[in-house]
């Protein structure tokens, strides 16, 4: 007997938001001032329906996003390509997730460490004890862009 094959189907915003929290570098799309687009894949950490990443304080995302603030995030938690001998076929099974939201710099300090702490947490956890020195040393030159969702992301996948 043939078993049907999964296919490519919508997940809930839940799962969405769990690929985002597992993917090790979230892509961040933009627009440049003069119309073209700029995507980069950065670290980001989230909290709710509020995601953050550090820059410097200048350069061309923060140029991109002063343009036009609107932002497309996408990533990929799981990605396995696959030759399905019974069909002589080539696919690849995902978990991937996409969400649009609105970037803006953050000003205020609490939120500056909440957001650096968050950051930390998630890609350095053993290293905890040197964040409030590091924290003393670097906050004033640190930017911070907070994109705050404007829908609930979106997931797919291909198992």
């Amino acid at each position: 007997m043939r078993t049907m094959r999964k296919i490519s189907r919508q997940q809930p915003a839940e799962w969405a938001y769990q690929v985002f929290d597992k993917a090790p570098y979230i892509t961040v799309s933009m627009v440049g001032p003069d119309g073209t687009p700029y995507g980069l894949p950065l670290s980001l950490a989230r909290e709710q329906d509020v995601f953050y990443f550090h820059c410097a304080d200048e350069g061309e995302k923060l140029d991109c996003l002063k343009y036009n603030p609107c932002v497309s995030l996408s990533a990929v938690s799981k990605c396995t390509p696959k030759f399905e001998e019974d069909k002589s076929n080539f696919t690849e099974h995902y978990h991937s997730a996409i969400a649009i939201g609105m970037a803006e710099i953050v000003t205020d300090n609490v939120e500056k460490i909440k957001a650096l702490r968050l950051i930390c947490e998630r890609f350095l956890p053993g290293y905890m004890d040197h964040f409030d020195g590091a924290i003393a040393r670097s906050l004033d030159r640190t930017t911070i862009v907070k994109i705050k969702l404007t829908a609930p992301p979106v997931g797919k996948m291909k198992t």
